[in-house]
């Protein structure tokens, strides 16, 4: 490297550390969001300059030379070498749902330097490593599943843990991610017809790529072209009241629309829908992040949420729980995320057609969504702190007004009102789940950039589509993997099953899995109590105990292949995530605080109940007394079975570096890339 490069590096950590020095010193002054969007690029370009380099050169040895699954196992439906900036957009597209966008929001309670300092470590130390890692060993094995290769490196008995915790896991996550889905287009006919519209126009990509007579360049232009018509048509559909009706449902049909999409991409070829549509989104996702971190530039808006606020003991408006370890459970995509290590272990590790990819695909899908969940906090830090609280606190408006204002944020009803008719709703109030609030902080720095008088309630309501389309990414290729785990599982069981091959196998185990998380989404739809709604707490929870397996695996992996002295990049981040996740769920579990606590929370509805005289009251709140117990008993076993996992794991490695259990590293043969296309 010479000088004057060393030197630029040298100015890029200097500012990126003054940037975090400024985030981190503030007491009180206003602070421009910029500061934040510094810190975030330049802590991107250090760490994927040089320690994604350093890890994909020094500790996993990526080599070219060795043909991966996409080349070896070429059968035209789920391993089909693609081109890499397609890999890219889908495996980005995947892992980006909800979490870098809802999470931040969420978090912001504490202020905003929590969340930045997680976001920024979390993800160039941790997430990144993790999702790297272990899309390596998925290409290093033939693009085996996480469940595999645990059973395969670490042992039968854990493997088998591991396989009934993942897709237990992966269930309640992907018919948490259909209901956030579900309740954005539920009644808003503009976003379905957007995501309608990217549905042909992603078969029409893939058979145009398939047939090898148009080049990629020609087939993003038209699905470019394509999907600016479905984002820009569909503002129009008021003006056509029949057409509109197309695509006005209720939450229900939006429901079985969700479950029927989630299955076609769990079966047809991954050529044909999945990747195209996942690489279409992925334009409108970086796009539209992109924009907003120009409005940022363009603005410099000023944070008005305090770098810390007295939540952070634990009396959150919006969420209970301390900052310690509720910051790292509430953002998970965008700095950790165990969903991550499905994905790379899952569908994209059957594309990647060269191993140097890995670094690019692995690290760089990782540090991108970092700073779509930076874009994130700061969408929810611009707003008036006082208006947050108000739209993420439950309660009718003169309570959440009380509430808001003895917390020391200024707020009324009148202000609210305001707001609600400028965005174009009937009311702010009882807009808990983060979703919302990113909208409205997104459409109040998008709208300074116009003069219109409707520019706020066009960009929220803009705002809320792109959420819905973010997130439906995750679900197609989320159902894809579960497909992959499930087969894996019915295998042990009937071998014809777990054949990935046979169009009957797959179809069934698709069907099944859609079942699984389709019950829970639709009784979460049709009844305020039911199936998911009553798992929704543990989503952060289950995520984060799929990271602490996939460390584990990553861990085991290095033993094995004599790189002990690079343990620290596994171990560390492992050692924090468990840290993190049993004294949250012992937090969740055993709490005093009824608004923490699952058992103290169903002890105080049961009380309440046992004073009431309605009985259909009564009755109410003892089922709500029900459902806090069920999620203990829930997290309990989670939490038991990812203990006995990380005891297994640890007790292998003690093995394996005694030197008192031989070491069997099960990578695929090595297959030059050569021999391969001259086979084919």
């Amino acid at each position: 490297m010479s000088l004057w490069k060393k030197l630029l590096w040298v100015a890029v950590t200097m500012l990126g550390l003054a940037s975090l020095a400024v985030l981190a010193l503030s007491r009180g002054e206003q602070i421009s969001a910029l500061w934040i969007i510094v810190a975030g690029l330049c802590g991107a370009a250090i760490s994927y300059r040089f320690y994604s380099k350093w890890l994909a050169a020094k500790v996993l040895v990526l080599n070219d030379e060795r043909a991966t699954p996409a080349i070896v196992r070429n059968d035209g439906k789920d391993f089909v070498p693609t081109n890499r900036w397609m890999v890219f957009g889908h495996h980005f597209a995947a892992i980006a749902g909800p979490g870098p966008l809802v999470g931040p929001v969420l978090a912001a309670q504490f202020g905003f330097l929590p969340g930045t300092l997680w976001i920024l470590i979390g993800a160039t130390l941790g997430g990144a490593v993790h999702d790297m890692i272990v899309l390596f060993a998925s290409v290093r094995r033939g693009g085996r599943t996480l469940g595999q290769m645990v059973k395969d490196e670490i042992g039968r008995g854990v493997g088998v843990l591991a396989l009934i915790s993942v897709l237990a896991i992966m269930i309640i996550l992907l018919a948490v991610l259909a209901l956030v889905v579900v309740q954005a287009l539920a009644k808003s006919p503009w976003g379905v017809f957007t995501i309608a519209m990217t549905i042909p126009v992603a078969l029409i990509m893939g058979f145009g790529l398939r047939s090898g007579k148009v080049n990629v360049t020609a087939i993003t232009i038209f699905g470019l072209l394509g999907l600016a018509f479905g984002v820009w048509g569909g503002q129009f559909l008021s003006n056509f009241p029949a057409i509109e009706a197309w695509f006005r449902h209720d939450a229900v049909w939006v429901s079985w629309a969700v479950m029927i999409y989630g299955l076609a991409a769990s079966i047809l070829p991954i050529w044909m829908l999945l990747t195209p549509r996942d690489y279409l989104s992925t334009f409108l996702k970086l796009g539209t992040v992109a924009a907003l971190a120009v409005a940022v530039i363009v603005i410099h808006p000023t944070l008005q949420m305090p770098s810390l606020t007295k939540f952070i003991d634990g009396s959150g408006l919006v969420f209970a729980g301390p900052v310690f370890p509720f910051v790292c459970i509430t953002i998970a995509c965008g700095a950790v995320s165990g969903f991550h290590s499905l994905i790379a272990s899952g569908t994209t590790p059957k594309m990647v057609g060269r191993e140097s990819r890995v670094r690019d695909i692995g690290y760089g899908a990782m540090i991108t969504e970092m700073m779509v969940a930076l874009m994130a906090l700061i969408a929810a830090c611009v707003l008036q702190p006082g208006e947050y609280f108000a739209i993420n606190t439950k309660g009718t408006p003169t309570e959440v007004v009380a509430k808001v204002s003895a917390a020391g944020f200024s707020v009324n009803e009148s202000e609210m009102s305001i707001l609600a008719q400028n965005l174009g709703e009937k009311t702010m109030f009882n807009r808990a789940g983060g979703a919302p609030t990113f909208a409205v902080g997104m459409a109040h720095m998008f709208a300074k950039l116009s003069a219109s008088p409707t520019a706020l309630a066009l960009w929220y309501h803009f705002a809320i589509m792109f959420e819905a389309l973010f997130i439906l990414t995750t679900i197609d290729a989320g159902t894809r993997v579960g497909r992959f785990l499930l087969q894996d599982l019915l295998g042990n069981v009937w071998r014809p099953l777990g054949n990935t091959r046979s169009w009957t196998a797959n179809f069934f185990s698709s069907v099944l899995l859609v079942a699984a998380w389709g019950w829970f989404l639709y009784q979460g739809v049709v009844d305020p109590l039911g199936g998911i709604n009553t798992l929704w707490p543990l989503f952060g929870l289950a995520n984060q105990l799929l990271s602490v397996i996939a460390l584990c695996l990553c861990t085991t992996i290095l033993i094995k292949m004599q790189k002990t002295r690079y343990l620290f990049i596994t171990l560390v981040p492992l050692c924090f995530m468990c840290a993190v996740t049993f004294s949250a769920g012992y937090m969740k579990i055993f709490s005093a605080d009824p608004r923490l606590g699952f058992l103290s929370g169903a002890q105080s509805v049961a009380r309440e109940a046992a004073g009431i005289v309605d009985p259909t009251k009564a009755s109410e709140l003892l089922r709500q007394a029900a459902v806090w117990q069920f999620d203990a008993a829930v997290a309990g076993f989670f939490l038991l079975l990812v203990f006995l996992i990380v005891v297994g794991s640890a007790s292998q490695w003690w093995q394996l570096i005694r030197g008192t259990k031989p070491v069997v590293l099960r990578e695929s043969e090595f297959v030059p890339v050569g021999s391969v296309e001259l086979a084919h």
